[in-house]
C-alpha cells in the first residue's frame, strides 16, 4: 500500500510528493469548507488527477492532514493497494424517508465476500446517526467493522455535503467496503469528557428531541446548568454535551445539542435519546481531551512497519474547546501510531465507531475522538 497527499493552494491541487502511478490508485479522500466542496470543479479536478480512483469525501469543521489542523481549505489522501481493493456505494435520501431502511439498502449494495470493514460518510444534518448506525448493525455480518462520521459545516450548522465519485451533494450517504485477505482495520475511541450534576432520567422524547428529563422541560433545565453560557445557545451547547445510558451499569454515549426549540423547550440531538435512559450533563477537560486521544490510538495494534493510512474522526467540539492545543491531540495520535501512519480525516457533527475491539457494533458517538488505521500486509 502506498500514499500520497495533497493540498488546496491558491485555487489548485499541489501534490506533497508524488510517487503514485496515477492510473492505479484505488481511493482518494478528500475533505473541505462547506464552499470548496460544493464546487464541480474541485471535484474534477481530482478526477483528472487519478483517472481510475474511487473518489469520496464531505464537508468538515476543519481538515485533518498529519499532525495538525491543515490551514488549506481542502485536502486529499490518495491511497493504492498492492493486493486489496474498495468498492463504493451511494444512497441519496430525503427526510420523509425511513432513514433505517436508507442505511440498510447502502450497504447491501456492497458484495459481501471477503468483506473486512466499512468506513461511512453521510450528510450531518439531514441524517439522524442513530437510525444509520442501527440500520447499519442490522444488515452487516457481525464480523465486519464499521466506522466513519457525519459531515461538519464549521461552526455554521447551515449545510453539509458529501462527494461520491460525483460531484457534492447534501442529503447523501457513501459506504467504502475494504476487501482482501491482505487486510488488517481496527478501530479506536475515547472522549476524555467529565460529567457534572446528578444522574437523572429521560421523561419524554421522540428519536433524536428530548422534551423533558425527570419531568421538567429539557431547554429550561439545561439552561439552568450552564448559566451564562445558555445566551449563547446552541453554539455554546458543544462545551456541554450529554451523557446518556441505558441503566446505572451500561456504557455511556454522548450526545451533542445541535439545535434548541424554544417553543417546545426542547433539545435536538444528533443522535437519538431513547426515553427511561438516564442522564447527566459534560463538561471539558483540556489534558483529559488530549490523553483521550491518546488512548484511542493505544487501541490500535500497530502491524508492520509498512505505510498505513490513519482515518481520524473528531468531533467539532472538542476543536472548540482545544482551540489551538488541537494540534496537540494530533500530534499524540501520531506518536502513538508511528510516522509509518499517515493521518487523514476531519472534524465532524458525528463520529461512528465501535466502542472497542471487544465490540464490534457500530455505535454513534458525539465530542469523541475516533481512528480508523488500516494495514496491508
Amino acid at each position: 500500500m502506498k500514499l500520497e497527499t495533497l493540498k488546496y493552494i491558491n485555487k489548485q491541487w499541489q501534490i506533497e510528493e508524488n510517487i503514485l502511478d496515477k492510473n492505479k490508485v484505488d481511493i482518494v479522500f478528500t475533505f473541505g469548507n462547506r464552499e470548496c466542496i460544493k464546487k464541480q470543479k474541485n471535484f474534477k479536478t481530482l478526477k483528472n488527477i487519478y483517472p481510475n480512483a474511487q473518489i469520496v469525501g464531505c464537508s468538515s469543521s476543519g481538515n485533518i492532514l498529519g499532525e495538525s489542523i491543515s490551514q488549506e481549505s481542502m485536502i486529499a489522501t490518495a491511497l493504492s493497494f498492492s493486493k486489496s481493493h474498495v468498492e463504493v456505494s451511494v444512497q441519496d435520501f430525503s427526510t420523509e424517508e425511513n432513514l433505517y431502511q436508507v442505511s440498510q439498502k447502502l450497504v447491501n449494495q456492497l458484495s459481501k465476500e471477503n468483506l473486512k470493514h466499512i468506513f461511512i460518510l453521510s450528510d450531518g444534518l439531514n441524517m439522524n446517526g442513530s437510525l444509520l448506525a442501527k440500520g447499519l448493525n442490522d444488515t452487516v455480518d457481525k464480523n465486519v467493522s464499521i466506522s466513519g462520521g457525519l459531515a461538519g459545516d464549521g461552526t455554521d450548522f447551515l449545510e453539509t455535503w458529501v462527494i461520491a465519485n460525483d460531484e457534492a451533494k447534501q442529503n447523501r450517504l457513501v459506504a467504502i467496503g475494504f476487501y482482501g485477505e491482505n487486510l488488517s482495520i481496527e478501530s479506536g475511541c475515547y472522549s476524555g469528557w467529565s460529567e457534572f450534576g446528578i444522574l437523572r432520567k429521560i421523561t419524554k422524547s421522540k428519536e433524536n428531541i428530548l422534551y423533558e428529563i425527570d419531568g421538567q422541560p429539557a431547554l429550561e433545565l439545561y439552561k439552568k446548568y450552564l448559566g451564562d453560557y445558555a445566551k449563547e445557545l446552541p453554539l455554546s451547547a458543544l462545551d456541554f454535551p450529554m451523557s446518556i445510558k441505558e441503566s446505572r451499569d451500561a456504557d455511556p454515549i454522548i450526545r451533542t445539542v445541535l439545535a434548541v426549540d424554544e417553543e417546545n423547550q426542547s433539545l435536538i440531538f444528533a443522535g437519538d435519546v431513547p426515553e427511561g435512559y438516564l442522564a447527566r450533563l459534560m463538561r471539558a477537560n483540556v489534558d483529559e481531551l488530549i490523553n483521550g486521544s491518546e488512548i484511542a490510538a493505544e487501541q490500535i495494534s500497530k502491524v508492520n512497519e509498512k505505510s498505513a493510512l490513519g482515518l481520524v474522526v473528531s468531533c467539532v467540539g472538542r476543536r472548540l474547546v482545544l482551540k489551538q492545543l488541537s494540534d496537540e491531540e494530533l500530534e499524540a495520535i501520531a506518536r502513538t501510531l508511528g510516522s509509518n501512519t499517515q493521518l487523514t480525516g476531519f472534524y465532524s457533527y458525528g463520529e461512528l465507531a465501535p466502542f472497542s475491539k471487544e465490540i464490534l457494533t457500530c455505535s454513534l458517538h458525539n465530542q469523541t475522538m475516533t481512528l480508523t488505521v488500516i494495514y496491508e500486509d
